[in-house]
């Protein structure tokens, strides 16, 4: 059988309308940009990367960028009342603003997708400094959430145009072994799914690999439904969740009541050793949402022999799945900001191209659990 990924780029490469290198940036618009650096280091194994605020010129607003490995997070926060940040933050609460994506030509990826039925977010700007040249532009996509695409070919400064680096020679936690974004989620309202896959489709060139209705996604409560966006290349993966009827409010229908709309549910981040990078994460105080201890019961039954051995998944609570091209291994975080919305997942394929459908109802069920803690479900 072909492989997913190789069937996506099969399909567009002789026709993708927009390449893509790779996932630049994501920018979280917070209350704190500064304590949120200091969690993501402390808990994430973050290091301290680029600054700009007041010392570099800024008046309206401040942003730390960690990095580890080729995950950069932006972290903005506004100094002044009465600014689009500040406007969004008190609607939305925390969450990401910007999926940044890095491309060869800027300008002529934001003038394809105009013309193809964008909403512009930024014209191309070229910012310049000591260190090059940047130039970026910007679309928006499902609610307040916006694509810049980041050229950045003539630029060797350390991250952009106007950060100067930001040193923090004391105090820098090691590396918890997180490698790049792997996917990111997006939740949109009841009956929206199918208007961003077209987005995505007729916009950017997009190819959908997979899907999941109510049937896959379901427990005696809630269910929702999935389609998986994938750029030409495979390197950029966008599932994209609507609610479906359920007795009860879903996870998807609590996110859009706390985040006010449509946003980024979760990030998924790579890993090539998931047991050392969760126990890593857990001696620094992340929490995770846990699946019975019965899930591993039969869990050789169900996807066959692994590499790794079964004590140390069940006592982190890793999930594991198979499908046509291999297994993986995952675990999701319980949310990360004030407001029931955003979290992370990590997770690490041993050759899937899947995103752990056979895991779906024992994880929905761990959700369940923490919304009814909440009283939300």
């Amino acid at each position: 059988m072909i492989d997913i990924q190789e069937k996506t780029t099969e399909v567009v490469e002789s026709t993708d309308l927009m390449p893509i290198n790779g996932t630049d940036y994501i920018e979280m618009y917070v209350g704190n940009a500064k304590q949120a650096a200091h969690f993501y280091k402390s808990a994430f194994g973050f290091q301290s990367l680029a600054y700009a605020g007041l010392e570099t010129g800024l008046r309206d607003r401040e942003s730390y960028v960690v990095v580890q490995d080729k995950i950069r997070i932006v972290l903005t926060s506004p100094l002044q009342s009465n600014t689009r940040i500040g406007e969004q933050l008190d609607k939305h609460g925390d969450g990401v603003k910007v999926i940044a994506l890095w491309v060869e030509d800027a300008t002529e990826s934001y003038h394809s997708a105009m013309s193809r039925g964008a909403k512009s977010y930024m014209e191309p700007v070229t910012e310049e400094d000591n260190h090059g040249k940047v130039v970026r532009s910007g679309i928006y996509t499902y609610g307040e959430t916006v694509h810049i695409f980041v050229e950045r070919k003539d630029y060797n400064g350390v991250f952009l145009p106007g950060y100067k680096k930001w040193d923090t020679p004391n105090y820098n936690p090691d590396s918890v072994g997180l490698k790049f974004v792997d996917h990111m989620v997006g939740n949109v309202e009841l009956g929206m799914m199918n208007e961003w896959v077209k987005f995505y489709e007729d916009v950017m060139g997009f190819k959908q690999i997979l899907s999941f209705d109510d049937k896959d996604i379901s427990t005696d409560y809630t269910a929702l439904m999935s389609k998986v966006m994938s750029n030409g290349n495979g390197r950029i993966k966008f599932p994209i969740n609507e609610p479906a009827d359920g007795k009860k409010k879903s996870q998807i229908e609590e996110y859009l009541d706390f985040y006010e709309g449509a946003g980024v549910q979760h990030i998924a981040v790579a890993t090539d050793n998931i047991i050392e990078t969760v126990t890593a994460l857990r001696d620094r105080g992340v929490e995770f949402l846990r699946v019975p201890q019965t899930y591993y019961d039969t869990l050789l039954d169900r996807v066959g022999d692994i590499d790794e051995d079964l004590a140390p998944l069940r006592e982190l609570g890793i999930l594991v799945d198979r499908d046509d091209e291999g297994y993986l291994l995952q675990i999701f975080t319980k949310t990360v900001m004030p407001r029931p919305t955003m979290f992370f997942e990590i997770i690490q394929r041993k050759g899937a191209q899947s995103f752990g459908k056979g895991n779906f109802k024992a994880l929905f069920e761990a959700i369940e659990r923490e919304q009814e803690l909440r009283g939300t479900l």
